[in-house]
């Protein structure tokens, strides 16, 4: 009971409100550091893709490189303040490699995206902006991220792809030639003129306000089919202007076969009926 007695309460209670005093102080300055800090990291964000906005910077790298110095300058804020509240950087340092070589091999596949995204702002096999096919989608290319490409199809809907099979992967890009050649096919009976459906279809490939006379468009017999005798026709153009001119000539051909008589043969079967008594 003596040494309860004797227990010096008062020198305890000084010492808990000495620390709570010193190390309260740390942490809520290390609060406030932390909540301006990340304002003023979004301000220099924004400020920094204006800056990028305004050099005429690549669309494709800006949103990558807006993340990246997002990330890394709230990496920057984190460690300072946990030195702030007096956290041992050695010791710091030494937990955030293990954990990063856990992470790192936990998120294999992100890393590989992030390096594939790395991969297509540096070779830029496509932009924003462009029309292209990969991984078995096609789209235009919306946006580029750090991780992942988006793509926009003809039908508004939003394809999010990750970037490491699409810079290891094969890739179509449709927008990266200024001009494009449009090819047709068109089925004529074996009974028709051959000579008139050659004809009208180079008339009205020529006609076209939208195609180019050079190089000059080609049609020519290119196979006899089952039940029809196939046009290849094939004329050049601004790539831009691809599907308007597909769908113009192939109504404009149709229309012409019929007023001139020309049939457009379709697969027909022939039916025996045998009537055995």
């Amino acid at each position: 009971m003596e040494n309860v007695t004797n227990f010096d309460f008062e020198g305890l209670f000084q010492k808990v409100a000495e620390m709570a005093a010193t190390y309260g102080i740390q942490l809520l300055l290390a609060i406030l550091v932390l909540i301006v800090g990340l304002m003023v990291i979004k301000s220099i964000t924004k400020g920094a893709v204006k800056m990028m906005t305004r050099s005429k910077m690549s669309e494709s790298l800006i949103p990558f490189l807006k993340s990246l110095i997002s990330i890394s300058l709230k990496l920057l804020l984190i460690i300072s303040v946990l030195d702030m509240v007096g956290i041992e950087m050695i010791s710091f340092v030494a937990v955030l490699g293990a954990i990063g070589l856990a992470v790192g091999l936990a998120l294999q596949g992100t890393l590989q995206n992030f390096a594939g995204g790395v991969i297509i702002l540096i070779f830029k096999p496509y932009k924003v902006g462009d029309y292209i096919e990969t991984q078995g989608y096609a789209g235009s290319v919306k946006e580029i991220q750090i991780f992942t490409t988006t793509l926009n199809t003809p039908d508004n809907k939003i394809i999010i792809i990750p970037n490491s099979p699409i810079a290891t992967g094969s890739l179509i890009n449709y927008s990266a030639q200024p001009t494009r050649r449009v090819d047709f096919t068109f089925g004529i009976g074996y009974s028709d003129d051959i000579d008139e459906a050659r004809k009208i279809i180079l008339q009205i490939v020529e006609s076209h306000d939208k195609t180019f006379s050079e190089p000059a468009p080609f049609v020519r017999v290119v196979e006899l089919a089952d039940s029809s005798v196939n046009f290849a026709a094939r004329v050049w153009a601004k790539s831009s202007d691809y599907w308007d001119i597909y769908f113009d000539i192939t109504e404009q051909v149709k229309k012409e076969f019929d007023k001139r008589g020309i049939s457009i043969p379709f697969p027909q079967q022939d039916v025996h009926v045998y009537n055995h008594k």
